[in-house]
């Protein structure tokens, strides 16, 4: 009986812990700071536990890999912890776990993320690590070869999902010869064109801190953490960013169709096409709308569609992608192949009804209670609040978000949703990929 109350007091702290997190966030205590080398700081100080949180976030994504070296900027981040000019990786990853830390890294399109966790006390070792990692990565030829070699086995052995073929196909499809078009992992070809020097002048030309944002959340001081940042990142120089223009992206003219064969028992399904960047005014109207198409889960008119009333498929949903150079929008499903030709009329339908009739109240209320009333949950812990700020800053956000998210949504009008779904939705000029048993599909796209 002890141990049971312990534990209900347990959780009970917690929850309160995690609340109190938000409401504080959303009362403005974050700051942003640009420091005399052009790293954007940002700054929530949360003393309810001696943690701290950091997320470094370096504009050094996957959009910036040369067309034929698909992969080097992923790569370049996998390397950066496995080995420095002082430490090796065993030595990076026994320090960070003595003190019982994490430190990882991880790629993707727009940018590269370090995350931190350490105590308040052991916040000095946790930048001496992180500062070693950024500024003094050893970029060993061994270690270097043992990492391409895992990244395309990793890629041959996701290249037999059903979901990762159809999803780099329509991404092929949607981008085209824009970096997005690519895998952020890249492909066997392209990893095998990465040189060594390659890893050392991508991490020279793009990991500076004119080109980065810090996010630090936790047991600590605004001055405490300018404080380490000056002692540990010393050495950090701004540098000229330079970028080559990327290409035009645009609507095909009449819709695709891409089928890939395998003899599996369902088909794997996306129907979609581009869709907006980020920082697009319409993606407040854009998410409700999708909220209602599909993006709802039981909540959507493609999931009561398809799912409840015809059975077709256990799962149906739809989201906009909005990244920082462009985005996508698209509906995807699991189907048997002889039930293909009959989703598609469905997804297709479905679009094409929410252009032209008003949603109702009932969805809009629903639509919006639900989305503003979710929202705080993606600040309910201090490492989701430091993700969060990084997004905020990367996609110009402002730091009143928190407040100004719930405005924007309550403000959809069903005039909106018209609208947008006039403007983003394109059931002429979609973009089809089916990856299944082609022929039992039938398919008459």
């Amino acid at each position: 009986m002890k141990t049971i109350r312990f534990y209900l007091l347990f959780f009970s702290v917690l929850i309160l812990v995690l609340v109190s997190n938000v409401r504080v966030f959303a009362e403005g205590i974050a700051e942003r700071e640009v420091l005399s080398n052009g790293l954007v700081l940002m700054h929530s100080e949360k003393k309810t536990l001696p943690v701290v949180n950091v997320v470094l976030a370096v504009k050094a994504g996957s959009f910036l890999d040369p067309a034929e070296k698909a992969g080097l900027a992923n790569l370049t981040a996998d390397l950066m912890n496995e080995g420095t000019a002082k430490r090796s990786s065993m030595n990076i990853s026994d320090e960070i776990e003595f003190v019982g830390g994490q430190l990882n890294l991880s790629g993707g399109l727009d940018y590269i993320t370090i995350t931190l966790t350490v105590l308040k006390k052991d916040l000095e070792l946790g930048f001496d690590l992180l500062s070693d990692i950024i500024l003094n990565p050893a970029f060993d030829p061994e270690e270097v070869i043992r990492r391409m070699t895992m990244a395309k086995g990793y890629i041959t052995m996701m290249n037999d999902e059903p979901g990762v073929v159809v999803s780099n196909a329509f991404k092929k499809a949607v981008y085209g010869k824009h970096p997005y078009g690519m895998p952020v992992e890249g492909i066997e070809r392209t990893i095998d064109n990465i040189t060594d020097q390659d890893i050392v002048d991508f991490h020279k030309s793009y990991y500076t801190p004119n080109n980065s944002i810090m996010a630090v959340v936790g047991d600590v001081s605004r001055e405490e953490i300018r404080s380490i940042i000056d002692k540990y990142f010393k050495g950090w120089q701004m540098k000229e960013i330079r970028a080559e223009p990327l290409p035009d992206l645009k609507y095909g003219d009449k819709p695709l169709v891409i089928k890939i064969n395998k003899n599996i028992e369902q088909s794997n399904i996306i129907l979609g096409h581009l869709g907006m960047r980020r920082d697009d005014p319409d993606y407040y109207a854009a998410t409700v709308m999708n909220y209602i198409l599909g993006g709802g889960g039981f909540a959507s008119r493609l999931m009561d569609n398809i799912r409840d009333n015809k059975g077709l498929s256990y799962d149906v949903h739809s989201y906009f992608a909005s990244n920082k150079q462009a985005g996508s929008f698209q509906a995807g499903l699991q189907t048997k192949n002889n039930t293909a030709n009959e989703a598609i009329d469905e997804i297709l339908k479905e679009m094409e009804r929410i252009r032209k009739e008003p949603v109702t109240d009932k969805e809009l209320s629903d639509a919006k209670a639900y989305l503003t009333g979710s929202f705080p949950l993606r600040l309910d812990s201090n490492s989701k609040i430091a993700g969060f700020l990084v997004a905020v800053e990367f996609f110009g956000l402002g730091i009143n978000y928190v407040d100004d998210y719930k405005k924007f949504i309550d403000a959809v009008t069903k005039d909106d949703i018209l609208r947008v779904a006039q403007k983003y939705l394109a059931p002429d000029k979609y973009i089809l990929v089916v990856v299944g048993d082609i022929d039992k599909t039938s398919l008459k796209y």
